[in-house]
């Protein structure tokens, strides 16, 4: 069974893969065997890793709108890439789950596994920028001070979905909680239900 811990530590090695180079367009090098949880989570925080830098860029007022166009489409397919790979996390998970019996009271939780474990992904980048932020030497000490405030705000955080993640997982486990797979099913990148596509 997943753990946090795990999870989070094949996060920031993702980020730290990508910062080698730090380029938006690198290849994905992904140090784990096709087809293992592993390797799926590596590559959602590798896209969310990208992502984060697409969305720096897109903010640059000097942007030519041809280029900011190209980049939101970059940023779409990234979404729905990422929603793709959470899915198949949480496949996984249910799966490995198929075989406990949820007791009669059990409870559902209002998000899956995956979806807990993106959210961690999210907070292991907004991590690794804030430190980054902390350790400028071209920045005023208030700027430093703030971003200490806040990074220590996040390290907490951490430590709460560590705890809140493996309790979810613990509680799937022993039937306390039972899990239901529902699809995202996004409207707007589908040509047959965006109405702006499919009245063209």
């Amino acid at each position: 069974m997943l753990k946090s811990k795990n999870c989070f530590a094949i996060f920031e090695k993702s980020i730290e893969a990508y910062h080698i180079a730090d380029d938006i367009d690198q290849r994905l090098q992904n140090p784990y065997e096709k087809e293992t949880v592993e390797n799926l989570l590596f590559k959602k925080n590798w896209i969310d890793t990208v992502q984060w830098h697409l969305e720096d860029v897109i903010r640059n007022p000097a942007i030519d709108p041809v280029i900011a166009l190209q980049i939101k489409r970059r940023i779409d397919k990234s979404n729905q890439d990422r929603t793709d790979i959470v899915e198949k996390v949480d496949d996984v998970i249910y799966n490995e789950m198929k075989s406990v019996i949820a007791g009669n009271d059990a409870g559902i939780n209002t998000e899956t596994p995956g979806w807990a474990i993106d959210r961690l992904s999210i907070l292991a980048l907004k991590i690794y920028h804030m430190q980054a932020e902390v350790n400028r030497t071209d920045a005023s000490e208030e700027h430093i001070k703030n971003c200490k405030q806040k990074l220590a705000i996040l390290l907490e955080q951490k430590e709460d979905m560590f705890l809140s993640i493996d309790n979810l997982l613990d509680d799937l486990t022993a039937g306390r909680k039972k899990m239901k797979l529902y699809k995202q099913m996004k409207m707007y990148n589908d040509p047959s239900l965006n109405p702006v596509l499919y009245k063209k």
